[in-house]
């Protein structure tokens, strides 16, 4: 049940953020909204105001928004989406990604000013043990004191990992004290890569620093970014085939998000903030039936001097829709095996 709730809750927020951004902007440039939707499937609730029908779906998993003139069979009307300048439009499309990115600020921004953020402590005792790394095959624990490597007395956790350098892809004896007994341990450290030095998988302790609420804001933006930078590095390595496309589909969201809201309220909008920056950045893929792909051809269209024609639109989005059906198939099968 929590499982059940707390997908709901991600699926619902994202969702509703993503397309109250093609909806706001769509009414503020004169566009026609027929109906603003949350989830997929037959109608819980609708109601209509104005011109359009809100309407909450029984299937948690999406959303949209029906635009007038958006259907490339449609015929064009002075309020749909063909009759606007192609900036509004290039605007309308844009807007749920952005949406995407503007929530986490909030969410961080929440979080930093309420929780504080967790600043490492420089002290020579470990915080966290990474899960099948050296470190945790040797046999150290959270709360482990390391006293001293090879003979070298260690201080500080810089000062572990300093000493550490010293010594890539060989075996060190480390010096340990857990609950007053002293021990050694001998481990091998795995040389990364992508941190230029060798690793035994542990994290250093971590304490609350409360922040002002200037500092919490300027957090908010400044991690925001840093998230984006690095989930695009990621696909950057996942095209090039430097690493590997370990994806999620709804299924494992799902599970996450339930493993994730046992921890509390704090973790799941962390949670939440994360997926939407992921999901922010997946929708401006070049991918036709996706914003991205949408943009690329309202790109085309200001190039030409004029739209696409009805039958080559829907080719576009036909080819759109099955590499996303594609996608959503494959990862779903990864979920179930894993």
């Amino acid at each position: 049940m929590t499982t059940i709730l707390a997908a709901i809750f991600v699926f619902g927020v994202l969702v509703t953020v993503h397309e109250f951004g093609h909806f706001i902007t769509a009414k503020l440039t004169g566009m026609r909204v027929d109906e603003f939707a949350v989830g997929f499937g037959p109608k819980i609730y609708q109601t209509t105001e104005g011109e359009t029908q809100y309407s909450l779906r029984l299937i948690p998993l999406g959303g949209y928004n029906k635009i007038a003139g958006m259907d490339p069979d449609e015929e064009p009307t002075p309020d749909g989406f063909t009759s606007k300048p192609i900036f509004s439009r290039m605007l309308v499309i844009l807007a749920g990604p952005i949406m995407n990115f503007i929530l986490p600020v909030f969410l961080f921004f929440g979080i930093f000013a309420i929780s504080g953020i967790d600043q490492p402590v420089n002290e020579n005792v470990i915080g966290d043990v990474i899960h099948g790394k050296p470190a945790a095959q040797a046999g150290l624990m959270s709360g482990d004191r390391i006293l001293s490597i090879n003979g070298e007395n260690i201080a500080t956790f810089d000062g572990l990992v300093a000493t550490l350098a010293k010594h890539p892809n060989e075996e060190v004896t480390l010096e340990v004290q857990r609950d007053g007994k002293v021990s050694e341990y001998k481990i091998v450290s795995e040389y990364s890569e992508e941190f230029k030095r060798p690793l035994i998988g542990v994290y250093p302790k971590f304490e609350k620093q409360s922040l002002s609420i200037f500092d919490a804001a300027k957090l908010s933006v400044t991690y925001t970014k840093n998230i984006m930078i690095g989930m695009i590095n990621g696909l950057i390595k996942i095209f090039s085939g430097s690493a590997p496309a370990d994806v999620s589909g709804p299924i494992g969201v799902a599970q996450m998000a339930g493993e994730v809201a046992q921890q509390g309220i704090m973790p799941l909008l962390n949670f939440v903030a994360f997926l939407s920056i992921n999901l922010g950045i997946m929708n401006l893929l070049p991918i036709p039936a996706l914003d991205g792909g949408h943009f690329i051809v309202l790109s085309i269209e200001a190039l030409r001097g004029k739209s696409l024609s009805a039958k080559t639109m829907n080719a576009i989005q036909m080819i759109g829709f099955a590499l996303i059906l594609t996608i959503t198939l494959v990862a779903t099968i990864m979920d179930l095996t894993k």
